[in-house]
């Protein structure tokens, strides 16, 4: 099975979460089996340029030295994260966040984009719910206000908006079909032909 490879990471704050969760999924998929010091050994050599160069430099001869030992691999991503992160990456997600906008886009596109923003933006709760409100659209967001039931946690908004949604684009196939139908005349009643017998 063939698993992307993570980009190389040079240390920027706002790449470090991307860079994790791909070093996670090709260590899951591809090389599960080997050693915690392969398994280290492989994630930086992905870790090259800009600042990075430096931590790895020093994370190299410590390893060398022994000073450092991870049980698992987990621990040294968070090692990552720690150093890179530090606070830069939650202001980051959450600029990212309070930008999002649904636009031309599914419920289900808008709200993949919306969780992996708030995965690290800090925001939890009502302003979380208050962020997500304000990047729909606001036909979606009026039918949802409006509802007899209302929505508390951001899981029932994240459902019924993609409910909503799928039900406005399915009404909007088949009104297109039943135009395209009109204007071609299918479906219109065959006048019977009056036969002439002689």
């Amino acid at each position: 099975m063939e698993v992307a490879k993570p980009e190389i990471f040079s240390g920027e704050a706002g790449k470090v979460g991307g860079f994790i969760t791909a070093c996670r999924l090709y260590l899951r998929m591809k090389i599960r089996e080997a050693t915690v010091e392969e398994q280290v050994q492989w994630v930086l050599s992905y870790v090259q340029g800009g600042s990075a160069d430096v931590w790895k430099e020093n994370v190299m001869e410590q390893l060398e030295a022994g000073e450092i030992e991870h049980e698992m691999v987990k621990e040294f991503l968070i090692s990552i994260k720690k150093e890179f992160g530090g606070g830069e990456e939650e202001l980051v997600k959450a600029a990212e966040l309070r930008k999002l906008e649904q636009g031309g886009k599914t419920m289900e596109e808008f709200m993949q984009e919306f969780k992996r923003a708030a995965r690290e933006s800090g925001y939890e709760g009502r302003p979380l719910v208050e962020e997500f409100k304000r990047g729909m659209n606001g036909g979606i967001r009026r039918k949802l206000m409006e509802a007899e039931s209302p929505l508390a946690s951001i899981e029932q908004w994240y459902r019924r908006a993609t409910a909503l949604d799928r039900n406005w684009r399915e009404s909007r196939r088949e009104e297109e079909r039943l135009r395209e139908k009109k204007e071609t005349g299918e479906g219109a009643p065959k006048q019977k032909q009056r036969q002439i017998f002689s």
